[in-house]
């Protein structure tokens, strides 16, 4: 398996300063490759303090040049916020700058402050980025773009300087609903997948994504990247204990960021599928109990229990990345790094030598 690492800037915590959570989080990075991990990772939000890297690309580029093999990856681009023009350049820059080490994933978005905040109409997110995703995976490949959508209107333009290599094999949206599973399909990119949904769901969704990519690309799918958050410790106890703290506070982050506490979402165009989540949050013990069920989904434990869920979980989708998250809802940075460093001397290596998922299932 290859094994990468997110970083995701948290500020949750009113006693540290924007400033202090990003000193602490590039120096977590900078463990990167020295502790053996393939890739690092970066996730893109804007206005609040749920995340704060506004722009992954410019992240990645910082690592490009502080790093000399590692993968960077984004998780994700959110398409709906972007001129696809600009992003198809600054991808372009960011690979020849890492010499090809760049990973593209994208998205299309969920939360209504940053939809609102760059005065985007969030019920046109999955049409613009249906539309913004075609015009840049095609304009990657060929090296111009040019594209004439209801939304979207390009006219032809070079990318400059020119992609120097293919991007398909290493393209990756994430997906929740059924829907975006078959338009990643039919777009012919592989998924990033972070488990929020009963195992039976995720899996009906990805035989479905690979009925339909096998169908439209004439190939099998590429294997999904596994991404989770991670508390690793010698004390089974404590591990569970800090989960809770920390997985817990985190997915509190999720709620209020994104707001899934009312019924919004239900009521607007390509995200009806998120009712489902808002009825349970609303319901008598809600809260409660999807803090246990996103737990269920998530890698904690003694390093012996952590690889043995990273294998179950990356087993039952097929995956042969998985990415973890180590620092995250105020944490302290003392922990974090603890945290970071048993996992990669502890279960890095087991994963690296693990019989690849797909392989092992058919």
């Amino acid at each position: 398996m290859q094994v990468g690492m997110g970083l995701i800037f948290q500020a949750t915590d009113p006693k540290r300063t924007d400033r202090d959570v990003y000193s602490h989080e590039l120096k977590l990075g900078d463990l990167a490759e020295p502790l053996g991990f393939d890739s690092i990772w970066g996730v893109e939000h804007h206005f609040t303090d749920y995340t704060m890297c506004p722009d992954v690309l410019q992240y990645l580029s910082y690592f490009a040049g502080r790093t000399t093999h590692v993968k960077l990856g984004s998780m994700v681009v959110v398409l709906p916020w972007h001129d696809p023009m600009r992003v198809a350049e600054q991808i372009s820059v960011l690979d020849h700058q890492s010499n090809g080490r760049f990973i593209f994933g994208m998205g299309r978005g969920l939360g209504r402050v940053e939809f609102e905040g760059f005065g985007v109409d969030q019920n046109t997110a999955r049409e613009r980025f249906m539309e913004s995703a075609q015009m840049l995976l095609e304009g990657l490949e060929r090296g111009w773009c040019e594209f004439d959508g209801k939304i979207i209107k390009q006219a032809r333009r070079d990318i400059r300087p020119r992609p120097f290599k293919s991007f398909k094999g290493r393209t990756y949206a994430a997906a929740v609903s059924p829907e975006s599973s078959e338009i990643m399909a039919r777009l012919g990119v592989g998924l990033l997948i972070i488990p929020q949904k009963p195992w039976d769901a995720v899996t009906a969704e990805m035989t479905n994504y690979r009925q339909i990519y096998r169908q439209v690309n004439h190939t099998e799918a590429p294997p999904p990247v596994l991404a989770g958050w991670v508390f690793c410790d010698h004390d089974a106890k404590k591990a569970e204990a800090m989960a809770r703290e920390y997985i817990g506070g985190y997915w509190n982050t999720v709620l209020k960021h994104y707001e899934l506490v009312g019924d919004h979402l239900t009521r607007t165009k390509g995200y009806e599928n998120y009712g489902a989540m808002q009825k349970m949050l609303t319901a008598p013990g809600g809260r409660d109990a999807m803090v246990d069920f996103f737990l269920g989904l998530q890698i904690y434990g003694t390093p012996d229990q952590c690889f043995e869920r990273i294998i179950d979980f990356s087993g039952r989708l097929g995956a042969e990345t998985f990415t973890g998250v180590f620092s995250y809802a105020g944490m302290p940075y003392d922990m974090a790094e603890q945290n970071l460093r048993l996992f990669a001397s502890d279960v890095v290596p087991r994963l690296k030598t693990h019989q690849p998922v797909r392989a092992a299932a058919e």
